[in-house]
């Protein structure tokens, strides 16, 4: 990315950042030209490890493209660090209140600023033992359903190694390798101007954690499993194939 397209602080965050990134990991990248150089894009990743964000935003950038993340509005109204979260372009989302339809106005706004939007359809960390991508959340779908925007699958294997979220350990060793493959547009187009109703959006959601599950399994061999969701009441978990 050109330095003349950034501010100061993200600047900034590229240099306080990316050389810790190069110096911990040994990267392999593939798929970069999905990510188009103009015009929003909402990229959708696996979630694996916390440190996710940081994979994912070094890619994104070294693509060409400035990586807005959502974060959780609290975080935001924190002295200093909320300062620089909005001078790096970060999202701020409410949640659980009245204001996520405010939130939802801000993403769309990005995405016509022609902003790349990164979205964890998960919502979390997967819960499936293996880490393979579970059920997601419709928020990526219903911002896609509003917008048009480009929906592009994004599949990481390495993260886990640097913070593993099932035992909370951290792995310090320099060049750990990640991948990371982002595919073409997931193929929405049978939804396109359809009511946002909760079936609808519950199968977009379905057919966007299944692309990014395939792309798991190009990277990491074998056949994936169904998508995993929690376990119901009746302690029965759900699937989608």
């Amino acid at each position: 990315m050109a330095p003349r397209r950034l501010g100061f602080w993200q600047r900034f965050a590229v240099v306080l950042v990316k050389p810790v990134l190069t110096v911990w990991t040994r990267r392999t990248w593939r798929g970069m030209e999905h990510l188009r150089r103009d015009g929003g894009i909402i990229i959708v990743p696996n979630h694996i490890s916390h440190a996710d964000p940081l994979v994912s935003a070094h890619f994104i950038y070294d693509a060409g493209r400035w990586p807005q993340f959502l974060g959780k509005a609290s975080v935001f109204r924190v002295p200093v660090i909320g300062w620089i979260l909005h001078r790096c372009r970060q999202i701020p989302v409410e949640r659980g209140s009245v204001e996520a339809v405010k939130s939802l106005d801000k993403l769309i706004a990005a995405l016509d600023e022609g902003g790349a939007v990164v979205i964890y359809p998960e919502g979390t960390t997967t819960r499936e033992p293996q880490l393979w991508p579970m059920k997601g959340k419709t928020g990526a779908a219903r911002l896609a359903l509003a917008t048009g925007a480009p929906v592009i699958p994004v599949a990481m294997v390495g993260p886990e190694r640097m913070f593993d979220p099932r035992t909370a350990r951290i792995g310090l060793r320099p060049r750990t390798p990640v991948t990371v493959v982002a595919g073409p547009p997931v193929d929405l187009s049978r939804w396109a101007g359809a009511t946002p109703t909760r079936a609808i959006l519950e199968e977009m959601t379905d057919t966007i954690m299944l692309r990014i599950r395939d792309l798991v399994a190009e990277i990491r061999g074998g056949t994936p499993p169904p998508l995993w969701q929690r376990p119901a009441r009746s302690g029965t978990p759900e699937v989608s194939e």
